[in-house]
């Protein structure tokens, strides 16, 4: 009797899962079917920015929030050949800016390469401000890079913030997030002089070529 009850116990456990496992499978599905942004922007959380099958999907999301938020003239860009913007915007005071959209796993840190590739685009959209936006966070060196090159980067608790301020109709703090003054490390700019790291080995290598 007691094997019977345990039987079914188990049973009626593993049930249960494979119907959460086969519910969130379906709410998954039906999000990424939705991935040319047939969704309701107030519904969506950080949780199914995470769930995005790529970045094609989080920079549609991006387009759409911008011109939600009355940014009327943002328009997201080619998804090849895009010379490091995915949507370029015009902010409340005129100033035109383009934002790089990074999708990544929330332990995944974004590198220098989203600075780089997003600073050389300015010139190519005849932009003032360059923006990254991430799902997660930055490394220290790309913290710097932006830093000395005035490139704003919002990570997954800016992000946040955002979607929130959205959801609950408050427009204008999520405006002043994506539009507020990127951190610079004037320390650099100031002292030219400043120790540069240096490849000690190649030094070594060409002063024996003397």
């Amino acid at each position: 009797m007691e094997f019977v009850i345990g039987s079914l116990i188990i049973t009626s456990v593993l049930v249960i899962g494979i119907y959460l496992l086969v519910v969130k499978f379906r709410q998954k599905r039906q999000f990424s079917n939705q991935g040319l942004g047939e969704y309701d922007l107030k519904d969506i959380t950080i949780n199914h920015i995470d769930e995005m099958q790529d970045g094609s999907e989080f920079e549609m999301y991006l387009y759409r929030l911008f011109l939600a938020l009355g940014y009327s003239d943002a328009y997201k860009t080619v998804d090849s050949h895009d010379f490091g913007a995915d949507l370029v915007f015009t902010d409340r005071s005129g100033v035109r800016s383009i934002v790089q959209a990074k999708r990544y796993s929330e332990e995944y840190q974004v590198g220098i390469d989203a600075v780089q590739q997003v600073y050389t685009a300015r010139n190519y959209f005849q932009a003032k401000k360059a923006i990254v936006v991430c799902t997660t966070k930055y490394t220290d060196s790309c913290e710097t890079l932006a830093g000395v090159n005035g490139v704003l980067l919002l990570n997954r608790g800016d992000l946040i913030k955002i979607i929130n301020a959205f959801s609950q109709d408050d427009y204008e703090k999520a405006k002043e997030m994506i539009e507020r003054e990127p951190r610079i490390i004037y320390e650099i700019w100031d002292n030219p002089n400043a120790q540069r790291k240096k490849d000690k080995e190649a030094e070594e290598v060409v002063s024996l070529l003397k």
